[in-house]
Order: structure tokens, then C-alpha cells, then sequence
């Protein structure tokens, strides 16, 4: 009969073999490793930042130094009050001592709350927008590029041609101002402004939803547009390049559907580099929310950002550039480990 002692030095190895085992995975090794160089990426912003926000002349109190009514002593007192009258050494080591230890990224000036509370309102609706554009736009430049390749100097190859070229002729505030005119003239049937109708807390929760979906249709379309001309086009060139390799000429010699062909044997090659781009796609999906949220009134992340430049608000702006930050990171780190989930050839780490 054994002892309980016996038994938990048996379980003892096993638990410190499984423990090995996940920590010798070399997936797992590569998400920490990008995680570690991702917080040394994000410190190196956060001086950036900080550095730019304090190169910009003036600072928030501007804007009551040129009232008469408001008097020296009391901007004075501002700004003891802000930390505005220390070294700018010393304001970041403050500012950043409050992210590590209490995850506060200081008080905004201009919205007089909590920065951390201000951007978590906001982010969400940002990132709303970014994930349904990359949806769009993937759901709909895929099938279209394979489509032109397929069919390549085909009628609807050439069709599709003219409207990349033309999606990507169109900067992003072209883009929105033209949808922002095409929903003035079919109010109330698209909706401008917020994300919300007034009616919203009297609908169901499924009306919610579609509420919130149907406001966020044109900010949505304008971020898509410019996205989908680009890798609708680099969908059909990179196909294009796959078909004329020598090993879909011998399968198609062996006599494999042409369907097999394409879907299995060349998609799979073509679309990793569209799958590296996603990570930069991603990030730059919030700096072009900033137009499509100014134009339609959306109260995201990029508007915040870009109202709190305006009125010198060094916090927000500096906590808005690092989630900016951040993003790029994760988005990087999703789109490599998809890449890994598509094609298991690729090696994450280097095997020794």
C-alpha cells in the first residue's frame, strides 16, 4: 500500500515534466520572447512620446494665459496643481511610476478625468471599427483578387483593375467626405453622427446591436475602401506569381481539379505575405480613424486623440500614441501566429 508521501513525490516529476514540456514549445517560447521585446518597444515609445509632447510649443494652460479675468497667481497655482512647474525628467518619471505601479496614466487637462477611464470609454469604439474593416475588407478583396487572377486580362480582370487603381486614388478624407455628402442626401435612411440613435435605450438588445452596427456602416466603408483597393490588387499579384511556379504545373499535370489547384496548392503559398501585412494593417487602421471618426462624429479613440492635440492635453495624447503602440505589437504578434496556423512549415524560432 502506498504512502500519501510516496504518491506526491510520484506526481511531483510528472507536474515538472508537463511544466517543461509547455515551456519547451517552441510557440510559446516565441510569444514570450515577443512580448519581452514588445515592453522594451513600448518604453522606447513612451520617451518618444513624451519627448514630442514636450519639443511642441506652449503647453494647456495657454489658453488661460490669454484671458484677461485670469491672473498670474492663479495659473501659477495651475500649474503646481498639474506638475506642470517640474523639470520634464521629472514629469515622466511620474507619469511612468504611475503606470507600473497603479496602471494610471495621469489626468487629463482638458476632460478633467482619469486618462486610464477616458481612453477604456473609447478604445472599444475604435477597435469596433478597425476588426469590422478588416473583416470587410478581407471578406471581399480576397475572393475578388483570387477571382482576378483566375480569370487574368479577362473583362472583369480589367474591371476590377480600374476600381483598385481608382480605391487607391482616393486618399482616406476624400473617401469620407464623399460617403458624409451621400448620407446627407439619404437621411434619415443612413444615419450621421455617434454611434447611437436616440431611441437606443428603448430597443431590444438585438436592436442595440444593429443600432450600433448600422451607425458604424459609413465610418466602417471609409477606412475599408482605400484598404480593399490595395490588397485586392496584391491578392491577384502575389496568385499570379504562385500559378506560374513549377510545382502547380505538375500538379495540374497529374491531373488535379484545376479547383484543388488553386485553393489548396496556390492560395495557401499566396496568401502569407497578405497575412504579414495584417499586423501593420491593423495598427494603421487607428491612425486612419482619426478622419473617418472626425467626419462622422464617432467617439473613438482617434477623435480623443486628436481633440486632446488640439488643446495640448500631453497625457492623453502620450497614453493614446501607446495604445497606437500596442497595437502594432499585438497586431504583429496575431499576424505571425496565423501565419504559423496556415502554414505549418514556418519555424516561429530558430530549432538548435
Amino acid at each position: 500500500m502506498t504512502s500519501p508521501q510516496s504518491t506526491s513525490s510520484k506526481s511531483k516529476p510528472r507536474l515538472v515534466q508537463s511544466l517543461l514540456r509547455v515551456f519547451q514549445n517552441d510557440t510559446l517560447i516565441y510569444v514570450i520572447q515577443r512580448l519581452g521585446q514588445g515592453l522594451l518597444t513600448l518604453f522606447f515609445a513612451s520617451i518618444l512620446c513624451f519627448a514630442v509632447m514636450q519639443l511642441a510649443p506652449g503647453d494647456f494652460l495657454d489658453t488661460y494665459s490669454q484671458n484677461p479675468t485670469v491672473s498670474q497667481e492663479m495659473l501659477d497655482d495651475l500649474r503646481r496643481q498639474y506638475g506642470l512647474d517640474q523639470p520634464p525628467v521629472t514629469q515622466y518619471r511620474l507619469w511612468l511610476t504611475s503606470i507600473l505601479t497603479q496602471g494610471d496614466f495621469g489626468w487629463s487637462l482638458m476632460f478633467q478625468q482619469n486618462v486610464s477611464t477616458l481612453i477604456s470609454s473609447r478604445v472599444a469604439n475604435t477597435l469596433l471599427l478597425s476588426i469590422l474593416s478588416l473583416i470587410i475588407t478581407w471578406s471581399i478583396a480576397i475572393p475578388l483578387g483570387i477571382l482576378a487572377a483566375v480569370r487574368q486580362n479577362s473583362t472583369l480582370d480589367r474591371i476590377l483593375r480600374v476600381v483598385s487603381y481608382g480605391g487607391q486614388g482616393f486618399p482616406s478624407f476624400i473617401t469620407a467626405l464623399l460617403l458624409l455628402i451621400l448620407a446627407q442626401n439619404l437621411t434619415p435612411l443612413v444615419p450621421v453622427g455617434n454611434m447611437t440613435s436616440v431611441f437606443h435605450q428603448d430597443l431590444s438588445p438585438l436592436g442595440k446591436v444593429l443600432d450600433v452596427l448600422w451607425h458604424a456602416l459609413l465610418p466602417t466603408l471609409a477606412l475599408s475602401i482605400t484598404s480593399f483597393a490595395g490588397l485586392q490588387r496584391l491578392m491577384r499579384g502575389q496568385l499570379l506569381d504562385v500559378l506560374r511556379q513549377d510545382y502547380i504545373r505538375t500538379a495540374r499535370a497529374k491531373g488535379l481539379p484545376e479547383n484543388k489547384v488553386i485553393y489548396v496548392h496556390a492560395l495557401r503559398n499566396a496568401i502569407n505575405p497578405l497575412i504579414t501585412l495584417l499586423g501593420f494593417e491593423f495598427a494603421a487602421l487607428l491612425s486612419g480613424s482619426f478622419i473617418a471618426e472626425f467626419f462622422f462624429s464617432w467617439p473613438g479613440l482617434g477623435k480623443l486623440i486628436l481633440d486632446a492635440l488640439r488643446a495640448q492635453d500631453p497625457y492623453v495624447v502620450m497614453a493614446g500614441l501607446m495604445m497606437g503602440a500596442t497595437m502594432l505589437i499585438v497586431g504583429n504578434l496575431l499576424a505571425d501566429l496565423l501565419l504559423k496556423a496556415v502554414d505549418p512549415r514556418i519555424q516561429l524560432t530558430n530549432s538548435k
